[in-house]
């Protein structure tokens, strides 16, 4: 008998962030005290003015198809984004609207992997980066970047990683999910090694405005000519403007990548949602006040959260410069026993944790980093508090 299901499908792995979650709001939906910190969103509402917006492109009646790429408009504005925020010159024939950020990620790679192409991605890694590498027929390739260099890879160890058979590298900074921001100066050192071997870059850039303290992002495309014709740069409205589950996604691409794009989602997806691209025009064309005031509560929140982990035994992070998460590191943990449950590696520990105190956690096993955990503080300064005391009892409780 034949397989049911088509052979690609062996390679996904379920999405354990999900999984967590979903758990979790089980437990919550039982009436248990549950805080959690494996949600990847800000905990805020979209911008009133952008709401506004959507529900006056509903009135007007601007429920239709638009082009597969997107609203005119919209793809004009964020070529105006681009230029504005990035120095990047873009014709609005290369910049493609998708059904957020992740769609533009999957387009990206079945654009430009063919089987068995090889694909450089750092570890830790945003966990959906090789399940999308697998499913388009490519291999991924891991760099793994060390605590002591604030999980950051260097071009030696890219250049190490490339081979004849290198056809993508997947760059993230501010990086999901330890918070790591690389400099103008870092990437540039990137970038020439990845001009050198000419392969292509998708730089995932989703968490760009929300950088603390001195930090300044910078754009892979913006390093030379020839590294903007090797870019894909990948962004969206989702975390900026607290819009996720608006799903408005967008790259920016040399024209040929941006043409073929535009002809597969075209009879893949056809437009993303008419009314999310009106309330993504109004968010990109507006004063960013309620932007800065999201990134200071969450500066604030990175702070407390760093402070607060200083204080315990047996754990601790890398103080991110990015992003809305924290990698805390459990290994020292392994070993150990929660009444007849031994906790052996990240999952057992995140299991325990949600049992024992009410307390979700993402493994790190997920982003490529067994040894830790994810925490976002994306979630009330009150209840990011209790949950890291919760977290300290916890750890303190293991024999």
């Amino acid at each position: 008998m034949e397989e049911r299901l088509a052979r690609r499908m062996r390679s996904i792995s379920p999405s354990l962030t999900l999984a967590v979650s979903a758990k979790a709001k089980a437990m919550k939906a039982a009436g248990e005290d549950v805080i959690n910190f494996g949600v990847g969103e800000p905990d805020f509402n979209t911008p009133e003015h952008i709401v506004e917006a959507a529900i006056e492109a509903l009135e007007k009646g601007h429920t239709k198809y638009t082009a597969s790429s997107g609203l005119p408009e919209l793809r004009r504005a964020i070529c105006e984004k681009f230029r504005r925020d990035n120095g990047l010159e873009y014709e609005p024939s290369q910049i493609i609207v998708s059904n957020g950020a992740k769609h533009s990620i999957f387009n990206v790679c079945f654009a430009l992997i063919n089987e068995g192409d090889e694909v450089i991605i750092p570890a830790p890694y945003w966990l959906t980066y090789p399940e999308v590498v697998k499913v388009c027929g490519g291999v991924p390739v891991y760099i793994h970047a060390k605590k002591k260099a604030g999980f950051k890879i260097t071009p030696e160890q890219l250049k190490s990683a490339i081979t004849p058979k290198t056809k993508l590298f997947i760059f993230n900074s501010p990086c999901n999910p330890t918070g790591a921001v690389y400099s103008q100066e870092e990437i540039r050192a990137l970038a020439k090694v990845c001009e050198e071997a000419g392969i292509f870059v998708l730089s995932d850039e989703i968490y760009e405005k929300l950088v603390y303290g001195n930090v300044q992002p910078f754009s892979f495309a913006a390093c030379s000519d020839k590294m903007k014709d090797l870019t894909i740069t990948v962004n969206g409205v989702s975390k900026t403007y607290a819009m996720t589950g608006w799903r408005i996604g967008y790259l920016a691409a040399p024209k040929d990548v941006a043409k073929a794009i535009d002809s597969f989602q075209s009879h893949a997806t056809s437009n993303a949602n008419s009314i999310a691209q009106y309330a993504a025009l109004k968010a990109l064309n507006s004063p960013e006040a309620a932007v800065e005031e999201m990134v200071a509560r969450f500066a604030r929140r990175r702070i407390a959260m760093v402070e607060r982990i200083s204080d315990m035994k047996d754990v601790y992070c890398i103080i991110p410069d990015g992003a809305f998460y924290m990698m805390l590191v459990v290994s020292s943990c392994y070993g150990k026993k929660f009444g007849k449950k031994k906790i052996t590696d990240s999952v057992s520990f995140a299991d325990c944790l949600l049992d024992a105190a009410k307390v979700a956690v993402v493994p790190g096993v997920s982003f490529g980093a067994d040894d830790c955990v994810r925490l976002s503080y994306s979630l009330s300064m009150r209840d990011m508090l209790e949950g890291l005391e919760r977290i300290d009892a916890f750890i303190q409780s293991l024999e």
